[in-house]
């Protein structure tokens, strides 16, 4: 889906045209992956638009920028204001946030430290991920491949840029071969994430997603439905799951701030239980689109652009 230009882009501090948004061709970012960044829902509500769950992202991006040792410039409070700043700017009623931190331009070599630290926050309007009907009836998978990286190889608790490499494979393997995505293994063999979703199962009424050592990110979106899915009265189950365990699910889904809750209809062409949405799943998306849509708000995830 092509990006859809707005007017500005908020730039190391300042409002910017969309189009002065530039950085040189030898800044560290482009040569070596340096940078971190997030995926951020804003959504259309009643009472005007409204962030979903932007202290957890702004937290998760902070801790990923520890891990990286990259000394971010701007306070969580600064960037929680200009992203609100952003939007409004833009004059979207709901959109897609990138907050990106970045090693600019400096010196050109595996050393980072000399390049400054820089940040951009973008807003833009933006579709379902997976498809405008993957919502309701579901996409069809494949098992990649490519493994997610190994323990003590790239740190996974990170959303670094270059990580994404691997899910870029997996990406472009899975739609070479005819499906909408992948699924990644971890080093062991067991179940670990999607190319840029976590996932679930649905077995004999009980819920499972791998643990976060299984290599996976800890999403947001993934925190949101354990906590949504205990509420409504299942039992979540945090363990490693085995391959196999995928083709014999009731019911499998994706969660993630781009595939929100995305249910999966076959994978491996293995038909998942009825070869749709599943009833859990639709549960879950129905309380999850309560949330977003500002009818309820029981956690206080929402953050409102006044």
């Amino acid at each position: 889906m092509a990006l859809e230009k707005e007017a500005k882009i908020w730039f190391n501090g300042k409002l910017v045209d969309w189009d002065e948004a530039k950085i040189h061709v030898l800044s560290h970012v482009l040569h070596y992956g340096s940078s971190i960044f997030e995926g951020i829902r804003c959504y259309k509500t009643e009472k005007g638009p409204a962030i979903f769950r932007l202290k957890a992202h702004l937290l998760r991006m902070l801790r990923s920028c520890k891990i990286y040792r990259i000394e971010l410039p701007y306070s969580r409070e600064e960037i929680k204001q200009a992203i609100i700043d952003t939007i409004k700017a833009n004059n979207l009623e709901e959109c897609y946030i990138r907050p990106l931190v970045f090693r600019g331009y400096d010196s050109l070599g595996v050393n980072p430290y000399p390049c400054p630290v820089e940040m951009v926050i973008a807003t833009w309007k933006w579709g379902r991920y997976l498809g405008e009907d993957a919502i309701e009836k579901g996409v069809a998978v494949k098992v990649s491949s490519w493994n997610r990286m190994a323990p003590n190889t790239f740190p996974f608790l990170a959303k670094l840029g270059g990580n994404y490499i691997n899910s870029q494979l997996m990406k472009m393997e899975a739609i070479s071969d005819g499906y909408s995505e992948a699924i990644a293994l971890d080093t062991f063999g067991y179940v670990s994430e999607g190319g840029g979703e976590n996932i679930f199962l649905v077995l004999e009424g009980k819920i499972y997603t791998p643990p976060l050592y299984a290599s996976i990110l800890p999403g947001i979106t993934r925190d949101s439905v354990i906590t949504l899915a205990k509420d409504l009265g299942y039992e979540v189950k945090e363990e490693l799951i085995p391959r196999e365990m995928l083709y014999i699910a009731d019911e499998v889904f994706f969660t993630g701030t781009a595939a929100e809750i995305s249910p999966i209809n076959s994978i491996d062409k293995i038909k998942i239980g009825g070869g749709g949405r599943g009833p859990i799943t639709k549960e879950l998306q129905e309380a999850f689109f309560r949330i977003t849509s500002g009818k309820e708000d029981k956690y206080g995830w929402l953050t409102f652009v006044k």
